[in-house]
Parts: structure tokens; C-alpha cells; sequence
């Protein structure tokens, strides 16, 4: 199974995506749609909201790398969940940091 390279940090703390990887990886890596909102549910309405909303609006405009990230944080427990997209802990894995932020950062309203 391959697996996705060049993905890294950049002097700034911005992850950059560099990857490289075969089509058949990511057909294995990559759940269909139906599948990520149904793992996208969980058992708090406000992590269903939040992410279900996520995966409609901005999924779709990320890098595979960012989609396998999202694709690991449903395997994270939702009281993690919780604390990370509310602001009250941060991850200590910078990948699921990186998701996070970038969840959160889309829930944001659009300043004028």
C-alpha cells in the first residue's frame, strides 16, 4: 500500500502538501462521500454539526494529503474531538493540529 510523502511544515508552521501518490493508494486511502458523512456523525450534535458542515462546504477544496488527515481525526475520540474544534486543548500531533485548524478556520464567517 503506498502511502503519502512530502507532506511537512514549512518555516511559517503552514503545512505544505507535496503528494505523491499512486492512484490505486489513493482509491484504497479515500472513502467515498456517503461513507465520510457517515463517520462524520457523532454521538454529541454539536461535533455533527460542526463537521458534517465542514465535509458539505470545504472538503472537496482540499489536498488529498488534508483529506486523509480528516480521514484520521474521525478515528479520534469525541471528547478530543470536542476540545480541539471548541478551542479548550490543542492536539499534540501537528497533522491532527493542522485539520483542526483548518476545520475551525473554515467555521469562521468570511470578514467583509
Amino acid at each position: 500500500m503506498g502511502s503519502c510523502t512530502g507532506l511537512h511544515y514549512n518555516a511559517t508552521g503552514n503545512l505544505d502538501v507535496n503528494c505523491f501518490i499512486d492512484d490505486q493508494s489513493v482509491a484504497e486511502r479515500t472513502m467515498d462521500k456517503n461513507r465520510l458523512f457517515w463517520a462524520s456523525r457523532r454521538g454529541m450534535l454539536e461535533l455533527d454539526i460542526i463537521l458534517q458542515t465542514f465535509l458539505e462546504a470545504a472538503y472537496d477544496q482540499l489536498q488529498p494529503a488534508e483529506q486523509l488527515l480528516y480521514q484520521d481525526l474521525l478515528g479520534c475520540e469525541d471528547q478530543d474531538l470536542f476540545a480541539w474544534l471548541m478551542g479548550r486543548d490543542i492536539p499534540e500531533d501537528k497533522n491532527t493540529a493542522s485539520i483542526i485548524a483548518i476545520i475551525r478556520a473554515s467555521q469562521r464567517a468570511p470578514v467583509p
